[in-house]
């Protein structure tokens, strides 16, 4: 499955893992300001993200339904023709987004008068593509209806939940059977199953984790002692349900120390992630299929570098959002290096 944390040094930091069996042809990916997206459901005039970039629409725009993004955004994206799906992804004003399965809970609707009807698939470059803050990402959430509008055939609706950052804070935000939900995000973490609610309640069970060495409070009657270093967060879970994973990064990430330098912060945020990499033989889900880390990703949302390693590349790879011509027309797309990276010391 996979995990996404948020990370704050100097600079503002947000990630994830992506875990699955197998890939879709996974690019970095960077949408240039007023790119058009064609949207599945027709929005009024007053919409916000309609309005957002007044003079790159036209008349054919508005009866063709396009939205053209005021931001540019860069992230892991499978692109279907010139059409960016973004797993996650950073825009230039510093705010991220990540979408993560939620099977069994991700419920979308029909199309419903008054909101914005988005579909699953366009909600990242909708979300980035108009808002540079957390608080104003929220003020869209408010008018926000999620469909049950599949990509294509071949392509349909992902049961989905996301996470919503900037240096502010964070949300999530889940379309579930009793409706939308939108929640304060405090730790900064998000992973699978069950709701984010039950996530959060189940961090309860675990109040008495300390990074320091462990001391008796089993017994007075009974002499018990710590056999080793390296005792701290001892029961913190091991496995790889999402629930543990939600619990590992959580408590990984509130007791990380770094320095605030680019590469120590980067370092560090991977070694968050890295708490809960899934290594292939470990977690089967068909005869011989097995899931794996197929990429982490970590994003200086403060700068728009986005760092990437892959299962078989452990070298970490940037992609930097302003070399680039943001004001172009076309996506800047760059395949993943899956190979392994080996430097030879002598």
């Amino acid at each position: 499955m996979c995990t996404a944390a948020t990370y704050k040094t100097r600079d503002f930091y947000m990630g994830r893992t992506l875990d699955y069996e197998f890939s879709y042809g996974d690019e970095v990916t960077i949408t240039p300001r007023g790119y058009g997206f064609a949207l599945r459901h027709p929005h009024s005039e007053s919409a916000p993200n309609m309005e957002s970039n007044p003079d790159q629409k036209s008349e054919q725009d508005v009866q063709d339904n396009i939205f053209h993004t005021k931001y540019a955004m860069i992230g892991m994206a499978h692109v279907a023709e010139t059409y960016p799906l973004y797993y996650d992804a950073i825009n230039e004003k510093g705010l991220g987004m990540a979408g993560l399965n939620f099977v069994g809970n991700a419920v979308y609707r029909e199309e419903k008068a008054g909101k914005d009807n988005i579909t699953q698939f366009e909600f990242i470059p909708w979300i980035l593509g108009s808002c540079a803050t957390l608080e104003e990402a929220k003020v869209l959430l408010s008018r926000i209806n999620l469909t049950n509008t599949p990509f294509s055939e071949g392509l349909p609706t992902s049961p989905l939940h996301w996470i919503i950052a900037d240096e502010s804070g964070a949300v999530t935000v889940e379309s579930m059977r009793d409706g939308l939900h939108i929640y304060d995000n405090p730790v900064g973490v998000l992973t699978n199953n069950p709701p984010f609610e039950q996530q959060m309640f189940q961090l309860n069970n675990y109040m008495h984790l300390s990074p320091k060495q462990p001391v008796n409070q089993f017994s007075e009657e009974l002499a018990l002692h710590t056999y080793s270093r390296g005792m701290g967060a001892l029961g913190l879970p091991g496995d790889l349900s999402s629930m543990s994973r939600f619990a590992r990064v959580a408590f990984t990430k509130m007791h990380a120390v770094s320095g605030d330098s680019e590469k120590e912060s980067v370092s560090q945020f991977f070694h968050i992630l890295g708490s809960v990499d899934q290594q292939r033989g470990c977690c089967e889900v068909a005869d011989g299929k097995y899931e794996i880390t197929l990429y982490t990703s970590c994003c200086n949302a403060s700068r728009g570098i986005y760092y990437y390693t892959t299962y078989e590349n452990h070298q970490i790879t940037a992609v930097h959002m302003h070399r680039e011509n943001l004001d172009g027309s076309g996506l800047i797309r760059y395949p993943l290096i899956t190979g392994e990276q080996i430097h030879d010391q002598n």
